[in-house]
């Protein structure tokens, strides 16, 4: 069959630009799939995507007018059902066939093939293959289906009744196999082989396409059109660039924006602009956003990054003279300026600590209280975290802090621009001559923002950052608020993470559980929960819970308050994320297994035992070793009542059991002092000395002997084997 290269393009009214990229790249992967899967494109076949304001579109290279035929093999039914005895047609067949339009005759075309175990009846059938019209007709309509289209619209068609769901109304279709004009209708609109270029810059109305390949060079030469999103988006970034570089400055580096920018042109034309100096006095974040997120500009930087009073403004018109342009989009910016002035300007009335008092008027969560309750709660627990971490001075800056760190919220510049809470607020901390590390803490408290976001920048940011996403969770965990499946409306799983690489990138020396407990308890004190958890509890009775949890397992227990339930369900939570988080930096799951196996509370050493327990599974002895402690681990746990870790040397009767004593006299405090001191590699290696005595014990010793006295001390050796084993992982999740 002949192949020829094949083009199809949707031209419409202007498409969202935040999903144009998506909606092209969708369009063309989608038509190019189904034509794939109806055998009419061939294995060298390319796709390549376009997508403009006003289309999305597709090139396609060998495509054949009809696919091929193809043999396929039909089962009818099992030659038991379909012959009798005779080898003649039963009844049954002869209908089959009937209903497939061929009557007896086709019986000798039929074969028999093994099916499993028993044979059947298979007819060869000749399918005709897939012609372009018909297949390109329903990959068009795949296409549109499948489109990923933030909001459908209705719309009526030119007939005055039909009326079509899209996500802007259609106007032209093009379908071009080659130079020919393929048969196929959509959306009311059938094929041809017309568009039209730019709106404004188009040498003509209408483009008329030649073929499938003089497609995106026509646009560009008569329809001043490129249709290229990455091509359009490479011109804007060299055209950006070189009017920057023309001032001796950059443009800022904001890939979302340069998207979305190209999504809204069609020819681009880079133009400089500026605006009063005196609007330098704002912060320039806020002069960043509004000019990024009102006008779709590039402000421009100095060589330290420093907001100037120039921008670039990507236009869609190259008029001979452009200062109109230019003068239009300046006068146009400049309200924004003014007001974003205006409000920085206001907010500097009134002082962080002034404003306290109106959170209270703001709710947080009905089930939670107002800002004002959280900030009291976010306060208590950073200022206990900064008296663990650095004494009194810590601890009332972290309380100062977290005290302020909602605090503009309520100011006028947030309310116009949430995306610059906390920014504006150390802006504001800076104004009223507060201590810097106080001013940034306000800042980062909510960092990291993001997967790869930069961590708090002092240790008062970091306190509050930590009770922030502490108060977050437990809050949130209480009221039944939990993520589930891909659903997360309060950021939980985010929040998680951001405790996590708190807790191991700035190697704190702090335990997960007791961070846990001490959030939980400012929330008895603060509020009367609303979720049936009995407020009663104590703390020394929720940390003597949580002791005896952590003693046990943590996914083993059968908890006994509420409280203690839901600080398991947290540190399981947390736990869940971290697993993601090790395996993300490379970690192995076996290793990160034997770790969680232990619920090591302080997070910052858990990478290390991963190394220590990477070079311990190295070890010739380590297999053995492995194999012997789950083998222990088995043993103990059918045991009635806890064994103690204790030998009675006077009741060692073995040689091998004598000989496994002495090594743990000499392995144990080697491996103990050496896990104090966090060298959680050697206290591992100092394991393989007992390999040789533990295999003998094995061999050589009844463990389970009739004397009770005996059997109670051959349990707590191998207690005291467990327990020396253990301390940095579980070392039976090693054994194969």
């Amino acid at each position: 069959m002949s192949q020829q290269n094949l083009l199809v393009e949707l031209f419409v009214e202007e498409l969202p630009p935040k999903a144009l990229k998506k909606l092209g790249d969708a369009f063309s992967s989608t038509l190019f799939e189904t034509l794939k899967l109806q055998d009419l494109s061939a294995e060298n076949s390319v796709v390549t995507s376009f997508a403009t304001p006003r289309r999305l579109a597709a090139h396609i290279t060998a495509i054949a007018a009809q696919a091929k035929d193809k043999q396929i093999s039909q089962k009818l039914m099992p030659v038991s059902v379909g012959l009798d005895a005779n080898g003649n047609a039963t009844p049954a067949l002869i209908k089959r066939l009937n209903g497939m339009g061929l009557d007896e005759t086709a019986v000798s075309q039929l074969t028999k093939q093994m099916d499993g175990k028993n044979e059947a009846l298979f007819l060869e059938v000749t399918q005709k293959g897939a012609v372009l019209n018909d297949g390109l007709q329903k990959a068009i309509e795949e296409a549109i289906q499948k489109l990923p289209i933030p909001k459908v619209m209705t719309y009526q068609l030119a007939d005055g009744w039909s009326s079509v769901n899209f996500v802007r109304p259609a106007h032209g279709l093009i379908a071009l196999h080659g130079s020919n004009i393929v048969a196929t209708s959509v959306l009311g609109l059938t094929a041809s082989n017309q568009t039209q270029g730019h709106r404004f810059e188009a040498k003509s109305a209408n483009v008329v396409i030649k073929n499938a390949d003089s497609y995106a060079e026509q646009l560009k030469t008569e329809g001043a059109v490129i249709a290229s999103f990455a091509e359009r988006r490479a011109e804007i970034v060299r055209q950006l660039t070189a009017a920057a570089a023309k001032e001796g400055l950059k443009p800022i580096d904001d890939d979302a924006l340069l998207d979305e920018v190209t999504a809204l042109v069609e020819r681009p034309n880079v133009l400089l602009g500026q605006f009063e100096e005196v609007y330098l006095e704002v912060p320039q974040e806020c002069l960043i956003l509004t000019m990024k997120a009102n006008q779709k500009y590039f402000p421009l930087l100095d060589s330290n990054n420093k907001l100037t009073n120039k921008f670039l403004i990507v236009s869609n018109i190259c008029p001979a003279d452009p200062s109109a342009v230019i003068g239009g989009n300046e006068r146009v910016v400049r309200p924004r300026l003014a007001d974003a002035k205006f409000f920085f300007d206001q907010d500097r009335k009134k002082t962080l600590e002034s404003r306290i008092s109106s959170l209270e008027k703001v709710v947080y969560h009905n089930k939670l209280g107002s800002q004002g309750q959280r900030t009291e709660r976010v306060r208590a627990i950073a200022k206990a975290i900064g008296q663990q971490l650095g004494g009194d001075d810590l601890a009332a800056k972290a309380s100062l802090a977290a005290q302020l760190a909602k605090t503009d919220l309520i100011t006028d510049m947030v309310g116009e621009f949430p995306e610059l809470q906390g920014i504006m607020g150390r802006y504001y901390a800076q104004h009223e001559d507060l201590d810097d590390e106080v001013a940034y803490a306000i800042e980062d408290h909510y960092k990291p923002r993001f997967a790869g976001d930069e961590l708090p920048r002092n240790q008062v940011g970091i306190c509050v950052a930590l009770a922030d996403k502490l108060e977050t969770l437990v809050g949130m965990f209480s009221i039944g608020e939990k993520p589930t499946g891909d659903k997360d409306p309060f950021a939980l799983r985010r929040h998680a993470l951001g405790l996590i690489r708190l807790l191991i990138e700035k190697d704190l020396t702090l335990d997960l559980d007791n961070l846990i407990i001490k959030s939980i308890m400012q929330f008895e004190k603060s509020l009367d929960w609303k979720a049936g958890f009995n407020t009663k509890t104590s703390l020394d009775k929720l940390l003597l819970e949580m002791m005896h949890i952590k003693a046990k397992s943590y996914l083993e227990i059968k908890y006994q308050s509420e409280l203690a339930t839901l600080a398991s369900d947290l540190i399981t939570f947390v736990f869940d994320r971290l697993s993601n988080y090790l395996k993300d930096q490379g970690c192995n799951s076996v290793e990160i297994e034997s770790i969680f196996a232990l619920y090591p509370m302080h997070l910052s050493s858990i990478q290390i035992r991963i190394s220590a327990v990477a070079n311990f599974a190295k070890l010739p002895e380590a297999p053995a070793l492995a194999a012997a402690n789950k083998r222990v681990g088995n043993i103990l746990k059918k045991v009635e009542g806890e064994v103690n870790a204790e030998v009675n040397a006077d009741l060692l009767q073995e040689p091998a059991e004598k000989a496994l004593n002495d090594a743990l006299i000499k392995v144990k405090p080697i491996a103990d002092s050496a896990f104090e001191r966090g060298d959680y590699t050697v206290s591992l290696q100092s394991l393989a000395a007992l390999k040789v005595p533990v295999d003998d014990f094995f061999d050589n010793v009844m463990v389970n002997a009739e004397d009770a006295a005996l059997k109670a001390n051959r349990l707590g050796l191998l207690a005291t084997l467990h327990q020396t084993m253990n301390r940095v992982a579980d070392l039976s999740k090693l054994a194969g």
